[in-house]
């Protein structure tokens, strides 16, 4: 362990990680599953934040507190889980007042699979813990059916299969993750719906105000922060609702606004740009045109 007064500890290793919680060493040196009742009591060098250098899955039985979604408050003690991508900062654990499963993945072990590029394209990965995937008891049932196939076959002697398995297992779990996802997307439709009004709010007063003109266009991160979540799950609630992505929709509003100008203002084109946040025309010109196979100019002459 890396141990630096002005920045986060530093674990490398999943053996390292073990013993500072307390425990045997890992069965497999780049993959591990812990009950988390099995971990001791928060040691003192977990007593402020640190980095794990690999990816990590957890269920949860309880968070213990009212944590924010949107602009509402929900309860989140029926539990749930979270996923975590590596070179993540995370604060002193409370996991000693839950029970559940951790289970960790080193990068390394995905090397030479197609699942080492495909593990990156999974979102939740960047999702906050108020973003938390909560389960059916059948979902829930699933899962640990997943764990329990992981454990038996860490706790097997390691040989030329053991690998091939473990991928298998873990990009079944990753699938059904999604799969659950989705599922939570539509059972949050009410909550998303309020979410979505206010983006549209968010942006109609961005554009009529005229910050574009001073700050750009909006992005996603700026969109996500004044929602209060993610940006990688902003993306994918709003995917989920309308079949585009968080860039996709500004751009949709973008040339809403910028036909609304065209064809209702005798702004130039290059004014109208600049007032959406664009410092060249140019890259109006062919963004509007992508959009709607018309040039700006086309697009107003036709009005003509």
């Amino acid at each position: 362990m890396n141990k630096d007064e002005n920045s986060p500890y530093k674990f490398e290793s999943l053996t390292e990680f073990h013993k500072v919680l307390g425990l045997p060493k890992p069965l497999h040196p780049l993959v591990s599953l812990i009950d988390i009742e099995d971990i001791k009591e928060s040691p003192d060098e977990l007593s402020n934040s640190y980095i794990l250098k690999f990816f990590k899955i957890a269920y949860k039985s309880s968070f213990h507190k009212r944590v924010k979604y949107g602009q509402n408050y929900f309860d989140f003690g029926e539990g749930g889980m979270i996923f975590t991508a590596p070179n993540q900062v995370f604060e002193a654990p409370d996991d000693t007042e839950n029970t559940g499963k951790l289970l960790f993945i080193h990068p390394d072990f995905l090397l030479s699979y197609p699942l080492a590029k495909k593990i990156k394209q999974y979102g939740f990965f960047s999702y906050a813990v108020n973003e938390a995937l909560h389960l059916s008891d059948k979902e829930k049932s699933t899962v640990f059916s997943i764990f329990k196939i992981i454990e038996d076959e860490l706790q097997n002697r390691i040989d030329d299969f053991s690998q091939d398995v473990l991928i298998s297992q873990i990009e079944t779990l990753l699938s059904y993750s999604n799969r659950f996802y989705k599922r939570q997307f539509i059972t949050r439709k009410v909550i998303n719906n309020e979410l979505l009004q206010k983006l549209e709010d968010i942006l109609d007063n961005y554009f009529d105000n005229e910050n574009s003109s001073n700050q750009g266009v909006p992005t996603v991160k700026f969109l996500s922060e004044q929602l209060n979540i993610s940006p990688n799950y902003l993306s994918d609630m709003l995917r989920s609702m309308t079949g585009q992505n968080a860039q996709q929709h500004i751009h949709n509003k973008l040339i809403e606004k910028a036909k609304e100008k065209i064809s209702t203002t005798k702004l130039t084109i290059t004014e109208i740009a600049y007032q959406l946040g664009f410092e060249h025309s140019s890259s109006f010109t062919k963004i509007f045109k992508s959009k709607t196979n018309l040039s700006p100019l086309e697009f107003r002459q036709s009005f003509n």
